[in-house]
């Protein structure tokens, strides 16, 4: 068959499914994607040795939707690596994901992949809520307002804003079937660091949709509540490699500033308060750890131009979140910062993202 005749056959959009141990929730998930409003799509399913009955179901919706559906199976690897077998077989020219306990809304692909087009955009990210699982109330919703799209090659300090997972987003298929791997993925934070190699590979236009089209569904038993030490070593090794990359391919000086911006708010708060959890965790060495760690590899976080009063004037409460995150952090004050965030969340019900 010729190149043009694959190339017509080809979708306009793939979403990428891993799943393992979703038995319960695969259905949903996979019944919102055959529904889109997008007839052009593909949905590659990823059974990463699942040792429930995942394969039974997925085969049983492959039978139905064989021109949609497919379906890859094979031994237990993780995420990571599921994510990229996924992308090797996905024939789409965007390439989305969703995870398998979460479910998107009917025009998800649709809106996703027009405003990408229609931007010639690198990437397209929409906005999401966070529901609780067990009562079904929504817990917050995320990049729902609108927003300008940006050119990551003249003002990468944008990326900070996005969050660090994959699943509110499509990416032209290019940039990661040609993207940098890691040779060891951490347990956590992952989701991250795939981006962060995707900004490296494809420093073109970001659009946004401004409205919520991913429900992600928050469990029991998060990883907020069990990260570990071991977790934390490995998520400082991946980050070392992904700054490597950037190193290597020469990557601008205002992208490597981005970089430790975005260094200081994953590792240097958002960790930090994943660690806040454990009462066994002596906050104030892992917050000098953490410092040590972020001046020896990423040292321009404390001067960064993108956290700075100025830039969140101009880009909007993000921003300023993250400067008076700064702020609390260089005065020694996270510790108590952390614990009325915690409060806020988890006895008021009421969540402000960072």
């Amino acid at each position: 068959m010729s190149k043009a005749a694959l190339e017509e056959q080809s979708p306009k959009l793939s979403v990428i499914v891993p799943c393992y141990k979703v038995e319960k929730y695969l259905p949903k998930c996979l019944a919102s994607l055959v529904g889109q409003t997008l007839q052009d799509i593909e949905v590659v399913c990823i059974n990463d040795g699942s040792p429930d009955h995942c394969i039974d179901i997925l085969r049983e919706w492959q039978e139905i939707y064989p021109n949609k559906i497919v379906v890859i199976d094979k031994q237990n690897e993780g995420v990571w690596r599921g994510r990229w077998d996924g992308i090797g077989k996905a024939r789409g020219e965007y390439i989305g994901f969703l995870d398998s306990d979460d479910y998107a809304e009917p025009d998800f692909a649709e809106r996703l992949y027009t405003a990408a087009k229609e931007a010639d955009a690198d990437i397209a990210v929409c906005g999401f809520s966070r529901i609780d699982l067990d009562t079904g109330k929504v817990l917050s919703r995320e990049l729902c307002d609108p927003r300008q799209p940006f050119c990551i090659a003249d003002d990468p300090g944008r990326i900070v804003e996005l969050n660090g997972a994959p699943w509110n987003k499509v990416f032209r298929a290019s940039i990661l079937k040609s993207m940098h791997d890691l040779t060891e993925p951490p347990p956590v934070l992952d989701d991250l660091m795939f981006q962060l190699l995707a900004y490296l590979e494809g420093r073109g236009r970001v659009a946004f949709v401004p409205a919520s089209l991913v429900n992600y569904m928050v469990r029991d038993g998060s990883i907020i509540n069990s990260i570990s030490e071991e977790q934390v070593e490995a998520i400082y090794r991946a980050f070392l490699e992904v700054r490597q990359w950037y190193e290597r391919d020469k990557a601008p000086r205002n992208l490597m500033m981005a970089l430790d911006a975005t260094a200081f708010l994953h590792l240097g708060i958002s960790l930090n308060y994943r660690l806040s959890y454990n009462k066994d965790c002596d906050l104030k060495q892992a917050v000098a750890r953490c410092t040590s760690y972020l001046d020896k590899n990423f040292p321009t976080w404390r001067n960064s131009p993108y956290i700075t009063s100025s830039y969140a004037r101009l880009n909007g409460t993000s921003f300023k979140r993250l400067l008076v995150s700064k702020r609390m952090y260089e005065a020694g004050l996270l510790a108590p910062f952390l614990a009325a965030y915690r409060f806020v969340t988890t006895t008021a019900h009421f969540d402000v993202k960072w």
